[in-house]
């Protein structure tokens, strides 16, 4: 998202003075290109503050003189007397049709809690993360086969668009804003890989949900079998139930389905021990095996 944003500057002809961004974790999947490299390639200064909110970084930023600020997914919340600098105003790009899902992670959030839309919204910066005023807005509807990932490139396709119809009236100081009602809204906290571990009593519904959310290129929902850790990258939620207890696992036809608390999961994708297994693959595996866990 911040190449998109980035880009989206570029094509309506704004003066990037100045990029900011973490440094990149070598530990961390990262799947998505990097704004450092982008900045560099294009002879853009680039800076990688631990801390941006310092004495120190705010008296560089006052010294770039700074018209608007954008931030595309950084992932630092900005003190009020940077958001104060430019005339324009400092602006945020997030990742839901807010008010709703406010904070981190809403891509996963979403798909966890089983949405049928989501959306991509601009709006002013504020202390308080994601919620200023309305700038614009797209709905992105979620497919039920959507992962985080091609709904986070749904929301790309969206955001590029919101930014091509708002930069140029952000630039002439023509937008006109609306507060956000937050009190009907939601906020999601961050999201941790252990948080993946499915609850094999919930609905089968509900554990599909969370397995698409976190899955390629994101950490995997996870089980364990006597012990060991098993991924599930993929599965599908059917209706119908197994008379045992969740968990439990049944071969039928070739395939492994999971008991759940309503319905049962069938396993398409999983990786145990390091090895991948897919379909029949995996009914074969559990033949000689007990239940998840």
């Amino acid at each position: 998202m911040g190449i998109v944003g980035l880009e989206a500057l570029r094509r309506n002809n704004f003066e990037i003075v100045a990029v900011f961004s973490h440094e990149d974790d070598p530990d961390e999947n990262r799947w998505f290109p990097s704004v450092g490299d982008w900045a560099k390639k294009q002879g853009i200064p680039l800076y990688l503050p631990p801390q941006v909110n310092t004495p120190l970084w705010y008296e560089r930023i006052l010294s770039l003189k700074p018209e608007v600020i954008f931030s595309f997914y950084y992932r630092k919340l900005l003190k009020r007397e940077i958001l104060q600098l430019p005339p324009l105003g400092a602006f945020n790009l997030h990742g839901s049709y807010l008010p709703y899902y406010r904070g981190r992670c809403p891509v996963n959030w979403v798909i966890i809690n089983g949405e049928r839309e989501t959306g991509v919204t601009l709006h002013r910066m504020v202390e308080e993360p994601d919620a200023g005023d309305i700038v614009g807005q797209r709905r992105v509807p979620i497919d039920f086969y959507d992962t985080a990932f091609s709904l986070y490139k749904k929301l790309c396709c969206e955001a590029a668009s919101l930014l091509d119809e708002f930069l140029p009236l952000i630039k002439e100081g023509r937008i006109v804003t609306r507060p956000q009602d937050l009190e009907k809204g939601s906020y999601y906290g961050g999201r941790r890989p252990e948080d993946g571990r499915i609850d094999w009593q919930k609905s089968a519904l509900s554990i599909y949900n969370l397995i698409r959310a976190v899955t390629h290129p994101y950490p995997g929902a996870f089980t364990f079998l006597g012990g060991e850790k098993v991924m599930v990258w993929w599965a599908y939620p059917e209706e119908e139930d197994i008379p045992a207890e969740a968990g439990t696992v049944l071969v039928e036809k070739g395939m492994a389905y999971v008991a759940t608390g309503s319905g049962r999961i069938r396993l398409a994708e999983i990786e145990i021990a390091g090895k991948r297994l897919i379909g029949e693959e995996i009914g074969q595996f559990f033949k000689e095996k007990g239940s998840l866990s």
